[in-house]
């Protein structure tokens, strides 16, 4: 039997839905606030990758390393690298900040030792993915919620989770979005297109606020701006980047009356954490939360929007 995985994949998606739903045949996972990974472990050798298939192997070399050691010659897992606050709660920032160790929560297993376990319904699954990483430090399975939909859901707001995401016990594994995997949020976090920034005021330096987009019909429509979630260090970092991507011309089709703005091309994205979305498709108190390389930003559309 070879130790080489015959196939890649691109992660299987849940669909957003606008409210929290109790369902027979379903169950209900705590939804998570990091970085999607595929861990695919082929003998000796472990890849680490993301949702867009950058390879994350030594970013998180720990994570790979306990992957390494579990005992399946095969696996292919699927998962989320986090880092949790003091409250046991996810948080992309940490992540971004790398002051907490990372973990790997583990919700599926697509491959083991030369079985593909996609047709196999996620009951299945999650059974063997428990098996395969029992033991691991680093390593833990994700979160089941109370196996009522409408209470999880309640669960998950009084403790201050993200959401949650509901799969169908008999859900097979398919790439890209489904709607046999759904989520509900309850905090609202989505990637935006950095379109330009803002010039500093006061004591700020760089820059004063960013500029953010999102596609509708191919097209990228200004949302807001955002001016609050940065460190000295993160202002510094960001204005870097932004120096190759100064363009004259604003990407936006509706680009604000904000004088002297510098636009950039549409290339960089970022993880935006905020109230609401307003009638008019602004974003009401955004904070920024990160980076996220993970994403492309064609790939950034309006809530609720699919292109």
């Amino acid at each position: 039997m070879t130790d080489r995985i015959p196939f890649r994949v691109q992660p299987m998606l849940a669909t957003l839905v606008p409210r929290p739903f109790n369902k027979p045949g379903w169950v209900y996972e705590e939804k998570y606030d990091g970085y999607r990974i595929l861990a695919y472990k082929e003998g000796t050798r472990v890849s680490l990758l993301s949702r867009n298939g950058v390879d994350r192997t030594q970013t998180y070399a720990k994570i790979a390393a306990a992957v390494a050691k579990l005992a399946d010659r095969t696996l292919l897992l699927d998962g989320e690298v986090v880092a949790f606050d003091k409250h046991q709660v996810s948080r992309f920032q940490l992540l971004q900040k790398s002051k907490v160790p990372p973990l790997y929560a583990v919700f599926d297993c697509l491959y083991q030792n030369g079985r593909d376990l996609r047709a196999e319904p996620l009951s299945g699954r999650r059974s063997v993915m428990e098996a395969a990483i029992r033991g691991s430090q680093l390593l833990f399975p994700s979160h089941r919620m109370n196996p009522n939909g409408l209470t999880a859901f309640q669960e998950a707001k009084a403790k201050g989770y993200e959401g949650i995401v509901a799969k169908g016990l008999s859900s097979r594994y398919v790439e890209g979005r489904s709607r046999e995997w759904l989520k509900c949020k309850v905090h609202q976090e989505d990637e935006f297109v950095i379109a330009g920034y803002t010039r500093p005021a006061g004591s700020r330096k760089h820059f004063g606020a960013l500029l953010l987009g999102a596609y509708r019909r191919r097209q990228l429509h200004y949302v807001g701006k955002v001016g609050t979630g940065f460190t000295q260090a993160m202002l510094s970092s960001l204005f870097e980047k932004f120096q190759p991507l100064v363009r004259k011309q604003s990407p936006l089709v509706d680009p604000p009356r904000e004088k002297g703005a510098t636009y950039l091309a549409p290339q960089l994205v970022a993880q935006i954490a905020y109230e609401e979305l307003t009638a008019d498709q602004k974003l009401r108190q955004p904070v920024f939360l990160g980076l996220r390389d993970d994403k492309r930003a064609d790939e950034c559309f309006l809530p609720g929007e699919t292109g």
